[in-house]
């Protein structure tokens, strides 16, 4: 399968992960999708975040991602997965609230927002016990720990 990620940042980062990284996560989360696909990632501000998350979702704040998906008629024959929009500023305050490395946040949120892209969703309980699964497998897949140990976990276990 062939993965093609367009990287846009319009923030005012320029620290940001490289290509070759978002095209290695985008790749490893959708490495049982059987089509081609294309994913545009959007590097954004808060503002630009805050307006967006209040357009789709009615929620009048900055979110670390929103995904996108293509939503293409099936007759078209185009590899268009999706768009996602990250916030770069979230994505850095809640690695530095959760003790997390700034690195493995970005890849738990764009592994996050690509399986988005492709059906996932955490809008019950057995949605996201599976959705959270995925996202430790691919992220140990990719050397990153889980997203989803608490700080206080990780001396108790």
């Amino acid at each position: 399968m062939k993965v093609n990620v367009d990287i846009e940042n319009v923030s005012s980062y320029e620290d940001i992960p490289d290509q070759t990284c978002f095209h290695q996560w985008v790749s490893a989360s959708l490495s049982n999708y059987k089509n081609s696909a294309e994913v545009a990632i959007r590097i954004i501000n808060e503002d630009e975040s805050a307006k967006l998350n209040y357009r789709f979702r009615k929620k009048n704040c900055a979110t670390n991602i929103l995904s996108f998906p293509a939503d293409l008629p099936k007759s078209f024959n185009f590899p268009l997965l999706g768009d996602l929009a990250v916030c770069v500023q979230v994505v850095i305050r809640e690695a530095i609230e959760q003790n997390k490395e700034i690195n493995a946040h970005w890849a738990h949120m764009i592994v996050h927002g690509s399986l988005h892209l492709i059906g996932y969703d955490h809008e019950d309980d057995l949605a996201a016990k599976n959705m959270e699964a995925l996202e430790i497998k691919i992220l140990g897949d990719l050397n990153f720990p889980s997203p989803y140990i608490k700080i206080g976990d990780i001396n108790n276990s």
